[in-house]
């Protein structure tokens, strides 16, 4: 069957090149390419976390207020009922 796809400029080149070094058609190269990832399980596309997506960006950005984590004001009566312990 024909039918007619459209590439981008370089990854067609890129293609017709890799055709010719292994002394194939691109139809060849296409149609090989083609059952390898039709025959290949498929891998489940999961989204990113959060984290993931912001990992390049943390402690990028120095807001002036220092790690509530390491401030001992903060951390009173963390972990247990403040109410109780006063």
């Amino acid at each position: 069957m024909k039918t007619t796809i459209d590439l981008p400029d370089d990854l067609f080149r890129r293609a017709k090149a890799e055709a010719a070094l292994r002394g194939r058609k691109l139809r060849e190269l296409v149609e090989t390419g083609l059952r390898l990832v039709l025959e290949s399980p498929h891998e489940e596309v999961r989204k990113p976390t959060l984290a993931e997506l912001m990992k390049d960006s943390i402690g990028i950005v120095r807001s002036g207020v220092s790690d509530l984590g390491s401030n001992p004001r903060h951390l009173k009566g963390f972990g247990r009922d403040a109410r109780r312990h006063r």
